[in-house]
């Protein structure tokens, strides 16, 4: 679906006269928590936000967003818990990024690849709710990139970087600014979207790799540096084909 906020020619978007899917839904039983145990990182979410509620899903045919997404999904708590490395190693090489949650964000609500289920760029052609997130097919909320309202949560001071979430493999998701206070570019990073710089890192400042936050696509993760979690990759976190992605 091609919106008149997208232009084709340009192949960008405007995240501005996009529409969002209406309502407000809060979610008291919404659970996130992220914890240490020796040389493990353990986060347990049900996968609702634990900081703001949601737009209304499935989109009422009375939504104007509704003419250009039907989104028949509803949003269902989905209690999974990920071990991840408090610090990861590199792979030999870079594993490409699977259906499905890649990650998950600082308000509990997993992160998936910036791709929806027909390979188009999801930030541009699927409708979200106001704070950037959709359930797919199997009810499971997402996001596909880092939305504003968590960047703000953030400095945007010059050389700045704030932890926003964390990927499958374990490597830090953060939002990096510049000299100039802007956010970082691909032109920055690698491959993978990420590269090392000093960031706060397990409570003290440390030259570490990471993934970086841009608003150019693919938003979060090209690729994975390291080697994703199982929990991330079963069926309880990820999604398949068809449907919303």
């Amino acid at each position: 679906m091609t919106g008149p906020w997208i232009d084709s020619a340009t192949g960008t978007w405007d995240s501005l006269t996009k529409p969002t899917s209406a309502g407000s839904v809060s979610w008291s039983n919404a659970s996130y928590s992220v914890t240490t145990s020796g040389n493990t990182r353990i986060i347990a979410t049900n996968d609702l936000p634990v900081n703001h509620p949601t737009g209304v899903f499935p989109i009422a045919s009375t939504d104007p967003a509704y003419q250009f997404d039907h989104n028949p999904n509803s949003i269902e708590p989905h209690p999974t818990t990920i071990d991840l490395p408090l610090d990861p190693t590199t792979s030999a090489t870079p594993d490409c990024l699977q259906l499905g949650a890649i990650g998950v964000l600082d308000d509990g609500v997993f992160l998936f690849d910036a791709l929806d289920a027909a390979g188009h760029d999801a930030g541009a052609h699927e409708i979200l709710d106001q704070w950037g997130e959709h359930p797919q097919q199997n009810d499971i909320l997402h996001h596909h990139f880092v939305p504003s309202f968590i960047l703000d949560q953030g400095s945007h001071a010059p050389n700045a970087s704030t932890l926003v979430g964390y990927a499958a493999d374990g490597y830090g998701i953060y939002a990096e600014y510049d000299s100039g206070g802007h956010l970082l570019t691909n032109a920055d990073l690698d491959a993978c979207h990420g590269r090392t710089s000093k960031v706060m890192w397990n409570g003290s400042l440390q030259d570490v790799y990471h993934y970086d936050v841009t608003l150019e696509y693919p938003y979060t993760l090209g690729c994975y540096h390291g080697t994703p979690d199982a929990s991330f990759t079963s069926p309880q976190a990820g999604g398949a084909p068809g449907g919303a992605g």
